[in-house]
Formats: C-alpha cells, sequence, structure tokens
C-alpha cells in the first residue's frame, strides 16, 4: 500500500482520493461495524467495498464473498455463520440478514495517521465454490498469500504507483478482488470506484482516468465492447479472464485497443496461477514461485503465493522435461470434455468456434445431463443471432466443427442470463433451455 498520505489510492468519478482519505474511512467505518465477525460486503462501489473490506481486517473480521448473492445464497451464508451481517451502500434492502448501510457522510483525513500492519496468518475471507451436493464449500484466505499473491500480479503485468486500474468485474469475484481491489493496494496503483457493465458507461469511465490506465475485463466484456463501441479509448493494458479467450478476439482488442492485453489463469481454490500474453502466445507462464507437479493421477499448483499444494480441475498439458514445470497448455476443464461415439473436443472448443462465426453476439453448448446407453448424447446450443437464419448458422458451423458435434437442437433466444463476470452457470442455462423446450420449436432446424 502506498505509504504517502497525499498518494492517489482511487479515483471516484473524476474525484482522487487520498490514502490519508481512504484510512479515515476505514477507521470510522470499523468502529461503526455492529456485533458479528462474518461480513456479506455487497458494497456495489469499489472504493467503498475496498474501504469495508480493510474496515472488516483491521477489526478480525472475515468477510464471505459467495459467487452469487441470491436470498437462497444469503440463507446458505446463515446456516455456515449464524452472526454474519452485511453491510451494503444502497438504499434498498440488499440481504435478507441485518444490515450495516456504509455511511454517507465521510470523516476529514487525519494528518500522519499509521497504516494497520496485518498478521499474515490472519483469516480475512472466505471464498465459496459450488460444491456436489449443491452446498457451497468455503476456501478459507488468509492476509499474508494474497498479499502475495496481488504483488506477483503487479510483478507480471508491470503495475506500479502511477496506474489507474478500472474493472468490469465485481469486486466480490475473486478475479475482481485479486486484480481490481488487492493488486491496486498492494502496487500503489489506484483502483477506479466505478463497475461499469454497458459497453458506453466502460468507455466513459476509462477516459476519466488518467495515463497509464489498465482495463480488468473478461471475454464477453471485451466481445461486446469491440462489437457495439466504434471508437474505443486509448488504455495502456488489458487484463482478461474468467473463461477462455480465443487468439482472435485478444489480436482485435490489442489493435482496436492499442495496448497489450494479458490473460489469467487461476482458480478459487489456489488464487491466480499463471498468465500469457494471447495475441502472441498459446503457452502459460506460472506467476513468480508458483510450479506445476503431478503424480500417476493429480495434477497440482504449490509455491509463491499458495499455502500447499492445491489440485486443479483443468485439462493442462506440462511444458518442459522434469518433476516440475513453470510453462504449460491449457485444454478446458475436465467436466468440459466432450466424447460423443468416440470423438472427443471440449466445450470451450464448440463454444469459442460458435462464437467466432460473423453475426453471433453470444452462444453456448451444452451436454446432455444424461448419455444415452449407446454412448451418443445430442449437443445442444444456445446462440444469440438476430441476423442469422438457423440453416445459414448450422452451415457455418459444419465448416468448423465436426458433424457429429453439431447441435441438436440449435435454439436461437435473445440474450444469456450470464452474470457480473461475464459467465453462464450451467443451472441457469439449463433453466433457459427447458423453458425453451416447452414451446413450439419454431426456430430449431431439423
Amino acid at each position: 500500500m502506498p505509504t504517502a498520505h497525499y498518494a492517489i489510492i482511487a479515483w471516484c468519478n473524476r474525484t482522487p482520493i487520498s490514502v490519508g482519505q481512504f484510512l479515515a474511512e476505514v477507521a470510522d467505518v470499523a468502529g461503526q461495524l455492529p456485533q458479528g465477525r462474518y461480513v456479506l460486503n455487497l458494497c456495489s462501489d469499489r472504493y467503498r467495498f475496498a474501504v469495508s473490506l480493510a474496515a472488516c481486517i483491521v477489526s478480525g473480521r472475515i468477510s464471505l464473498l459467495p459467487s452469487t448473492h441470491t436470498p437462497e445464497t444469503v440463507r446458505q451464508m446463515q446456516r455456515i455463520s449464524p452472526d454474519v451481517f452485511c453491510i451494503t451502500d444502497q438504499k434498498h434492502g440488499g440481504a435478507d440478514i441485518p444490515i450495516f448501510r456504509y455511511p454517507e457522510s465521510a470523516p476529514s483525513p487525519a494528518a500522519n495517521q499509521i497504516i494497520p500492519e496485518i498478521d499474515c496468518d490472519q483469516v480475512i475471507a472466505e471464498v465459496f465454490t459450488s460444491g456436489s451436493s449443491g452446498l457451497p464449500v468455503p476456501h478459507t484466505k488468509r492476509w499474508g498469500s494474497l498479499v502475495r499473491n496481488a504483488r506477483a500480479e503487479a510483478e507480471r503485468l508491470g503495475v506500479h504507483a502511477a496506474h489507474a486500474i478500472l474493472g468490469t468485474v465485481p469486486p466480490q469475484h475473486m478475479y475482481g478482488l485479486e486484480s481490481t481491489v488487492l493488486m491496486p493496494l498492494q502496487s500503489g496503483a489506484a483502483l477506479h470506484a466505478g463497475h461499469p457493465f454497458y459497453p458506453a458507461d466502460i468507455c466513459a469511465q476509462l477516459a476519466e482516468l488518467p495515463h497509464p490506465r489498465m482495463l480488468v475485463t473478461t471475454p464477453f466484456h471485451l466481445r461486446t465492447l469491440l462489437a457495439e463501441q466504434a471508437a474505443l479509448p486509448a488504455v495502456d493494458q488489458l487484463l482478461s479472464a474468467t473463461a477462455p479467450l480465443s487468439q482472435a478476439l485478444a489480436l482485435e482488442a490489442e489493435a482496436r485497443f492499442g495496448a497489450p492485453l494479458h490473460e489469467i489463469y487461476g482458480c478459487t481454490e489456489a488464487g491466480q496461477i499463471a498468465s500469457r500474453r494471447t495475441a502472441t502466445d498459446l503457452e502459460w507462464q506460472t506467476l513468480p514461485d508458483v510450479l506445476l507437479a503431478r503424480d500417476a493421477e493429480n495434477l497440482w499448483a504449490e509455491g509463491g503465493h499458495i499455502d500447499g499444494p492445491t489440485p486443479l480441475s483443468d485439462v493442462i498439458e506440462p511444458l518442459g522435461a522434469g518433476p516440475k514445470w513453470t510453462h504449460f497448455l491449457l485444454h478446458g476443464r475436465h467436466a468440459d470434455l466432450v466424447n460423443i461415439a468416440g470423438k472427443r473436443t471440449s466445450l470451450a472448443y464448440l463454444n469459442h468456434q460458435l462464437t467466432a462465426i460473423p453475426g453471433v453476439l453470444d452462444g453456448v453448448f451444452l451436454q446432455p445431463e444424461t448419455t444415452r446407453t449407446e454412448g451418443v448424447g445430442r449437443l445442444t446450443a444456445l446462440v444469440v443471432a438476430p441476423g442469422l437464419t438457423p440453416a445459414a448458422l448450422t452451415q457455418a458451423l459444419r465448416e468448423r466443427i465436426d458433424p457429429i458435434f453439431l447441435p441438436r437442437p440449435l435454439l436461437f433466444v435473445d440474450t444469456l442470463p450470464r452474470n457480473a463476470t461475464g459467465k453462464l452457470p450451467d443451472q441457469m442455462a439449463r433453466t433457459l433451455l427447458a423453458n425453451l423446450q416447452a414451446q413450439p420449436k419454431t426456430r430449431v432446424p431439423s
């Protein structure tokens, strides 16, 4: 964290916020928090999220960071931590649990306020993944490992105190937490308080920031930006994560923004593991001191900021000789592998081929929930392509993928229910599919 109290730690609209102001607000919020050790931080303003996170850290509280904030998720958080309360900067409720509203008035910065020292072993957050039983599975995050993670990312990307960082991903998401909150705090860069979603808003908020400036985003947001905005503000760096990024999209983004684009690979369990510049290199390189290792059955990441050997659920091809590696190719997740009549591919590859077709704005392949006894299951695809006919799209797919993987059915929709990080939760996609299949299939090619 920058040591000079007058240094800029954040931008709110066009207004700079100093380190001294940040420390004063952290102390003020920490002193007002209600009883309860566990906190659900629902602040939509990224700066207020950062203040609330820091206030929880200095007061010994633990932030709960589930992937969604649906009523059922909140109930699950209550079952895990009965004393949980919510911090919000919104006037409406936000959650059906005790609520602490972020103060509307801010204190004046105090002169020479001391930056708190945090024990590296202190647990500051619980991040959740979906368990096989449907219940969220917590993963403990300690201050020291998160700091090492953020500093390793900043070192790899060359981020320093002059940078300003805007994110399209929410700070409650692991990628958003690491790259738009912790990396700025640990490198001295300034975070932008906004959380823009629509292309025009992203461009407007980028234009507010001084150079050098970085856009932290996702393939979904990038694809939408490039499709809808004729003119894009110049940036100095682009960062993408949460879903596979095609080399073609990376090349277009670099050309249109006039900046290098780096991609981050990681997981909730281990944090950020590796990076690559996708436009020029398909190989991934692990972050400083992080290594990949394997035995006969498993592959895992270890070293660096990772507290202990952590299994990886992806299909990874290590590059180079030796028992441990720093370079690898990523072929997708084990759960994404598709095997039909002895032919194999991945959902990531199929999705890439689908969305690369001119006129396709968005799309996704879905595997059948059950496989037929003869071993042949039909894939389904949901696609947003208002200017294409089913026949034209099917023909375009025939030119890109093996006919055995052609979707039956191919369903056109107005939009896909992606979340704030651009991901499409499987259950939401299947609910949409079930609703569509219950209707007359007037747009499904035979």
